[in-house]
């Protein structure tokens, strides 16, 4: 079953407010930490989790793949009120060393509505977003309008390469210590996603100088288990990771599904989504079929009929 929303704790160390640093990008402080958003267009809410994986920024919905090549944030932001973020630990949002669950990245989208003061709105989740968007459907239905999951990430081969991920920096951790990790973010600029030595708080440390310097200093030996226990939680399942089936199984929202087709997004982890939604529809288009020609469309004709 899923987890409840996660309580505030003192005793974590957390990412200050840093509108100081980004004085030009709006921001929320939810659960002690900094959300960057944006707000684009008008109309019904569209509550937008980035894809991205662990570079989750708000940009990825104009500059990443099938996002970038359809421009349907373009289009969605003609008729919706689109709200899209840079999500926790990614970009120039903050973050705070604790174990984060997918219950974690609900409580920022739900508490970036409650920031705008939204009851309820539409959900679209794009690649690891998904998981969250589904997990807010489950944790909040009587806020959720409806569901878009496209190209949801999950199958084997996702599992085993995020695992490997959090090997790899606790591999790095074993043997060079934390410090090494701050020295590495600050010069190489990489995230998790495309360097995992420097670890899921990267971005974080990256822009932060206060967090930067708590995290150096922390215990080892406390570090390892706490990143160890987040990549197992995490990605706990060969299909799409997020919200428990019998969960799933029990809302009553609409979700359009899209798939995707690759070693990130297996469509095997949208045909598990549209088992499990009892109101799902497949959009069952190849993937070299999804042009700005005929998502848009597709997207708009679905919301439009919530």
């Amino acid at each position: 079953m899923m987890c409840a929303a996660p309580a505030t704790s003192k005793a974590r160390v957390r990412s200050p407010d840093s509108r100081s640093t980004f004085p030009n990008m709006p921001t929320a402080i939810i659960d002690g930490i900094t959300t960057r958003y944006e707000v684009v267009g008008s109309g019904p809410p569209l509550l937008m989790f980035s894809p991205g994986g662990f570079d989750a920024t708000l940009e990825k919905w104009s500059t990443l793949g099938v996002y970038a090549k359809t421009k349907m944030l373009d289009y969605l932001s003609k008729h919706y009120r689109c709200i899209i973020f840079d999500r926790r630990e990614t970009g120039q949002s903050g973050g705070k060393l604790e174990p984060v669950t997918w219950a974690h990245y609900v409580a920022q989208g739900r508490g970036l509505l409650d920031h705008l003061k939204i009851e309820r709105a539409h959900l679209m989740g794009g690649c690891m977003g998904c998981c969250p968007a589904a997990a807010f459907g489950v944790m909040h239905p009587s806020a959720t309008l409806s569901m878009i999951l496209y190209w949801p990430v999950g199958g084997a081969r996702y599992r085993i390469n995020s695992q490997q991920r959090f090997a790899e920096h606790l591999a790095f951790v074993n043997q060079h210590g934390l410090e090494a990790v701050v020295s590495l973010v600050a010069t190489e600029g990489k995230s998790f996603g495309a360097d995992p030595r420097g670890g899921p708080w990267a971005a974080v440390i990256r822009h932060d100088r206060a967090f930067a310097d708590a995290f150096a200093g922390q215990d080892v030996d406390q570090y390892k288990l706490l990143v160890a226990g987040l990549g197992r939680a995490l990605f706990d399942r060969d299909t799409a990771p997020g919200a428990d089936p019998e969960d799933l199984m029990r809302l009553d929202i609409p979700a359009l599904v899209v798939p995707g087709r690759d070693a990130s997004h297996a469509t095997s982890a949208a045909r598990y989504l549209e088992e499990c939604l009892p109101r799902a529809e497949y959009w069952d288009m190849p993937v070299d079929g999804q042009t700005e020609e005929t998502v848009a469309p597709r997207l708009l004709s679905f919301l439009g009929a919530r």
